[in-house]
């Protein structure tokens, strides 16, 4: 089954053993919540808040699609991903949170983290490209930097998305042979189906020594894409206590306001873009 027939028209069916919400439900909340985000923000806006949200997971668990929704109508001045390229000979010479405090929120901003400092807790510790002493290193000093965070006033929230094995690989294998997500298919991510218990190992050893009272780790269980989104976004939203801003009144005139005192230069002097939808639809007639 493809990813699109996962998404598709119908509602109602089963994934997993478990009824799927019908999808005229599923855009409701969906559009539901994204409004409350937008509540949210101006709330950011306003009080000068900070919030840094880390999306943590296996590959093709879910975490980007959620971002996307999260962020939709947001606006990118207040809202910003960050998803971090490896790291530069440079970077890998530095304190090892360094390149991540670079992307930290200023006043009013939100941060979502599509992939954190929690890369050495996974892929680096599974593939090796961190010593044994780096990984101990960063178990020990993440709850510390992470309450440094909490003590200067950052609203820190971690997420895990969990998915399966079996559904890994099915989107894995829908991605194969789709021309506008082969890119998400990496060597990478193929290693993370053949390590499969060596990535679990190191997420149990992560969550042990991460997953604290005052920055605890949330799992979201990820086999429905859908539901994950629907419930990651009403949880975060459940743990901010935003409120309402009042917004200046915004007055708007009957018509726009001419002085008759411009005149537009001649077409003839600007080169615009070719009628592509004109083409379009004379190949429909």
């Amino acid at each position: 089954m493809s990813a699109a027939s996962n998404d598709g028209p119908a509602g109602g069916q089963k994934r997993n053993g478990k009824q799927k919400l019908p999808n005229k439900v599923y855009e409701a909340e969906l559009f539901r919540l994204q409004t409350e985000f937008v509540r949210m923000q101006e709330w950011v806006r306003h009080t000068g808040a900070r919030i840094v949200v880390v999306f943590e997971g296996r590959d093709a668990a879910g975490k980007g699609g959620t971002i996307k929704r999260i962020t939709e109508y947001l606006s990118p001045r207040i809202a910003r991903v960050a998803a971090l390229p490896a790291p530069t000979e440079r970077e890998r010479g530095q304190w090892y949170y360094q390149r991540y405090i670079a992307h930290l929120p200023a006043k009013g901003e939100i941060v979502l983290f599509d992939r954190s400092w929690y890369n050495r807790a996974g892929v680096e510790q599974v593939m090796g490209f961190c010593t044994p002493h780096e990984h101990q290193l960063f178990l020990r000093q993440t709850p510390i930097f992470e309450q440094m965070l909490l003590e200067d006033g950052i609203l820190l929230r971690k997420y895990w998305f969990s998915v399966s094995d079996d559904e890994q690989l099915r989107r894995f294998r829908s991605r194969k042979d789709d021309p506008v997500r082969q890119w998400k298919l990496s060597p990478m991510d193929l290693e993370s189906v053949y390590r499969w218990e060596d990535y679990s190992r190191a997420k149990d050893q992560m969550m042990v020594h991460t997953d604290t009272p005052q920055s605890p780790w949330y799992v979201v269980e990820s086999d429905i894409k859908k539901h994950a989104r629907l419930n990651m976004m009403a949880h975060l939203l459940s743990t901010i206590d935003y409120h309402d801003v009042e917004r200046p009144p915004v007055t708007l005139p009957d018509r726009p306001v001419l002085t008759g005192d411009y005149r537009r230069p001649s077409r003839d002097l600007a080169r615009y873009v070719d009628d592509h939808v004109a083409t379009l639809i004379g190949d429909r007639e």
